[in-house]
Order: structure tokens, then C-alpha cells, then sequence
């Protein structure tokens, strides 16, 4: 199935190797537009881009360094000539467990890569998009931002951070035709799952997590995915500033 929903657009999709983010990239291109497939793993973006095919370009980045990521821009520009939409929806955790156990190293981890990287993404996109005239940036939250749950505090305040940034950003960037949204997902079978739960995945742990969703499943890339296809597209140009949660009711 392809439509064109996203025709002669620019996405870039961090963190597109696997999860959340590979379903984006695919959902994209078959909507038709370019697609760079950015990941700190260059073996995954390798992967899903040449699944894609000619109209998908793979760049290893690590989003916390402000180096990699001007060169990801940089590429992009190189092969496709503009940014239209910029997808932050690379995303770490720690494992679930008491606050006061999360070690140091591992809290900055979190926040350099779920909150530090849209700061240094931000300075090097906004600019390409204000001189183009426009642009999209969906920035992937989480329902832990909104109805956080326990054992993953520092988790949650990232989240918590990326729901709120986005609406800020989403003021300023106004004037510039610059649109910004919040898409917050509930818990998806990603690389994330297990830390997660901070259990063992096992049919009953799993059982009880799904049983605080209503609507009683997880996320999959593909409920993602059409989300962040309808926010990036000319649907959606009168929408800035939501969180949008893709959760099945749990926020509810």
C-alpha cells in the first residue's frame, strides 16, 4: 500500500534502525517521501534504508554529539537538497527500578539522548527549515510524561521534558511556519520492553501491564507510524503544540 500523504517531502527519522522509528521510516517512504534512516547503530539503518530502497539514505549518528548530528544534517542536504520534517524519536531508558538506584552515569545517558539531542537537533535544523519557509518537527514523547508510572522517575522527567518542550517550541517556531507536536506512545514490544518492566517478559508480566491499557495491547510501530505520517502531512498544518497520545486510553 503507498499513498502520498508526504510527496516530495524530507524526513529524517532518528533512532529509525529498529522499533518505533523503523516503522516510521517505512511508513514514509511509502507515502513518498525521501527518507534518511538515522541510528547510532549503522547496521540497523543500513538495514531498514535498503529495505526501502533508492529513496532512503542510512546515516550512523549519535545524537548527543553536536558534531554528528551537523554532519547528519549536512548529508542530508547533500543527497536530497532540503529538511522538511525531522522526526526525534531516538529514545533510551533505565531500567525500572527504585529512583535513588539509578546511578549517575546512567541518569545523564537519559537525558542526553532523550532531551539533549532535540537541543542539538534543534540548532542545527531550525535554521534549514526558517530558510525554506516552513517545516515539521514531531518529537517523540511518551504517556510517562503525562500518567508517569513507578520505577522509572528519571525516565518519566525526560518524557516529561520532551511533552513539555514541545509546546514551547511550538509558540516560538510559529511565526517561523515551523509546526511542532508531541506524539507519546504507551509501552511498545521494542528494545526498550524489558527495562520497561524492569520483570522478566513473561506472559504474566506482560499481562499485567496490558491490563492498565483499555483498549488491552501494547504499541506497535504501525499505530506510531500513521500518527506521525497524519502530523507530518498537509492534513495536519493547522495542528501545533499537541501531545498526542497513541496509548489505547491508558492516559485516560
Amino acid at each position: 500500500m503507498s499513498g502520498n500523504q508526504l510527496s516530495g517531502k524530507v524526513a529524517i527519522v532518528t533512532g529509525a534502525g529498529g522499533g518505533f522509528g523503523e516503522g516510521i521510516a517505512h511508513m514514509y517512504a511509502q507515502e513518498g517521501a525521501q527518507v534518511v534512516v538515522a541510528d547510532i547503530n549503522q547496521q540497523g539503518a543500513e538495514r531498514v534504508a535498503s529495505a526501502i530502497g533508492p529513496q532512503a539514505l542510512a546515516v550512523k549518528v549519535d545524537i548527543t554529539s553536536s558534531a554528528e548530528v551537523a554532519d547528519m544534517v549536512a548529508k542530508t542536504l547533500e543527497k536530497f537538497g532540503r529538511i522538511d520534517i525531522i522526526v526525534n524519536n531516538a529514545g533510551t531508558t533505565h531500567k525500572n527500578q527504585p529512583m535513588l538506584d539509578v546511578d549517575e552515569q546512567t541518569f545523564d545517558r537519559v537525558f542526553n539522548v532523550n532531551v539533549k539531542s532535540i537541543y542539538l537537533i534543534s540548532k542545527a535544523i531550525v535554521p534549514v527549515m526558517r530558510k525554506q519557509g516552513g517545516g515539521v518537527i514531531l518529537n517523540v514523547g511518551s504517556t510517562a510524561g503525562i500518567r508517569p508510572r513507578p520505577g522509572l522517575t528519571w525516565y518519566n522527567a525526560s518524557k516529561g521534558a520532551v511533552n513539555l518542550l514541545s509546546r514551547s517550541m511550538a509558540i516560538e517556531l510559529a511565526p517561523d511556519r515551523i509546526r511542532v507536536n508531541a506524539i507519546c506512545p504507551v509501552m511498545g514490544v521494542t528494545g526498550l520492553f524489558e527495562a520497561f518492566m524492569g520483570l522478566p517478559d513473561t506472559p504474566e508480566n506482560r499481562a499485567k501491564f496490558v491490563s492498565t491499557i483499555p483498549l488491552g495491547r501494547f504499541s506497535k510501530p504501525s499505530d506510531i507510524a500513521a500518527v506521525a505520517t497524519f502530523l507530518a502531512s498537509d492534513a495536519a498544518e493547522f495542528i501545533t503544540g499537541v501531545e498526542f497520545p497513541v496509548d489505547g486510553g491508558r492516559t485516560i
